[in-house]
């Protein structure tokens, strides 16, 4: 079921317009700071919905709670790696303090959110199994082509370093989260359609800080 919902989405996925002009050196400064200034609110967002989500599957095996807590604390890792990023592209802290984020590019947190609140188990953790594979796979291209194309240091960097490799551990986890939930007689396709949405959102966020 996880292969198959990665590939139907990954046809979609292999076309990012802002990182392939990133990596022709051809997106604007502008977009790096809107990059920057988004992240700052869904990592925050993020980090509480992997909160909320420990707690209310913290009954559903010995693993659940653990895997999502983890997840949870990545995004405080993540927090703290933003900034360099941010100065790079020409934030100051009080600058990332006052932007105003775009409607378009909060769609991702704004489901994940949904999602820890009133979701099955599958159909958030196929949600993120399917959608990590791919940010991080952006996360990845865009820590080779900052350095290259706008100067960007490796402290600069770390924030996508951060993301372009997913903790060992993560995906042998998740998959059996997913397999006790699918047995337990939660419903494949719901898991598949909140998927889908996930990952158009995530494409909404890429075009929307372009």
């Amino acid at each position: 079921m996880y292969e198959r919902t990665v590939a139907e989405l990954a046809p979609a996925a292999a076309h990012n317009r802002l990182v392939e002009r990133v990596e022709a050196g051809t997106a604007p400064v502008g977009a790096l700071q809107r990059i920057a200034g988004e992240e700052d609110r869904i990592i925050r967002s993020d980090r509480r919905s992997f909160a909320l989500l420990a707690a209310r599957f913290a009954d559903s095996g010995p693993t659940t709670a653990p895997f999502f807590l983890g997840l949870s604390q990545g995004e405080g890792r993540a927090l703290d790696l933003l900034p360099p990023f941010a100065a790079a592209a020409g934030l100051s802290p009080a600058d990332l303090a006052a932007y105003r984020p775009r409607a378009a590019a909060q769609t991702y947190p704004h489901h994940l959110a949904w999602l820890a609140q009133f979701g099955t188990l599958a159909e958030t953790v196929l949600a993120l199994l399917a959608n990590f594979g791919f940010w991080g796979g952006y996360c990845g291209r865009l820590a080779a082509a900052l350095p290259r194309h706008y100067g960007l240091s490796a402290e600069a960097t770390a924030f996508f370093r951060f993301f372009a490799t997913l903790p060992p551990d993560f995906e042998p986890t998740a998959l059996g989260l997913l397999q006790h939930a699918l047995d337990e007689g939660e419903s494949a396709e719901d898991a598949r359609h909140a998927a889908h949405l996930m990952q158009a959102y995530e494409a909404s966020f890429w075009a929307a800080v372009l």
